[in-house]
């Protein structure tokens, strides 16, 4: 996989993140899912917003994007209808695709374009400091929840069906290579795919939450995940406090650009009778 890395990446390595941070392996395993669809480095774009993980874009040797905070979707809503050829892609963390993003998430689901969503899942907001965001679960605490956050966190499986994305899916950073499997399936599949991967941010979230350090956060991964075929065998109370990976939902519907395209030449054929 070396090669993949020096064929996807940028010559401005080492990246600025904190020690410990999952983001350059939730990169490491987008690479080596490009790797494994054997994809023409010009026919693929990355976009991103604002935020830690919006970093990754900087790093990357493809077409790339980097945007305003909670418009990634946006931006690659209108380059996928432009181009609709260019295998897009869009990398989020929590603000970009639960909080200011939110509104363009959810309609990027139910228009079904087709585009693969990559939701880096830290539960904080780590590059503003440390506030807590719409991922952090109920109790943990975070600077701007020192007593613990009160709020319910939403869960970006169910949003994302309910809002009506085709193909779901949870990884984690611990399985980075089962990560890459699910970034592949995903760009695969036609339509608005959806791959949450929860991560690590031993900073802003482990030193509120009282986790030792980066290897202590990555090691409760390794003890928590779950493969979603084995939890479905289990009860309630043995999957309590466990993070269920795995493809939960995947569907075949009418693809954005193709309904766009066809309107167009129904448009056209009407003018010209």
């Amino acid at each position: 996989m070396q090669t993949a890395y020096k064929k996807y990446f940028r010559d401005n390595l080492p990246h600025i993140w904190c020690p410990g941070c999952g983001n350059g392996i939730v990169m490491g395993a987008f690479a080596r899912a490009i790797e494994m669809l054997d994809y023409d480095k010009d026919e693929v774009l990355v976009v991103s917003g604002i935020g830690c993980s919006s970093r990754i874009t900087g790093y990357l040797d493809f077409n790339t994007l980097h945007t305003a905070h909670g418009r990634a979707l946006a931006f690659a809503t209108g380059a996928k209808v432009a181009e609709p050829r260019l295998k897009t892609f869009v990398i989020m963390g929590d603000g970009d695709a639960a909080a200011i993003g939110g509104n363009h998430f959810i309609h990027a689901c139910r228009r079904n374009i087709d585009i693969t969503t990559i939701i880096i899942n830290n539960n904080i907001y780590g590059m503003t400091g440390g506030q807590f965001s719409p991922l952090t679960p109920k109790g943990r605490k975070a600077t701007t929840a020192p007593y613990g956050n009160i709020d319910r966190s939403f869960d970006i499986v169910d949003l994302s069906k309910g809002a009506g994305a085709t193909y779901i899916a949870r990884g984690d950073v611990f399985h980075a290579f089962r990560l890459s499997y699910l970034i592949a399936e995903a760009a695969r599949h036609k339509g608005f795919s959806v791959v949450e991967a929860v991560s690590t941010c031993p900073i802003s979230y482990g030193r509120h939450n009282k986790f030792k350090g980066a290897a202590d956060m990555v090691n409760y991964l390794k003890k928590r995940t779950i493969a979603l075929n084995r939890a479905s065998r289990m009860n309630p109370e043995a999957l309590e406090g466990k993070i269920i990976t795995g493809i939960f939902y995947e569907s075949e519907d009418e693809e954005y650009c193709d309904a766009f395209e066809r309107l167009e030449a129904s448009v056209k054929k009407g003018a010209r009778k």
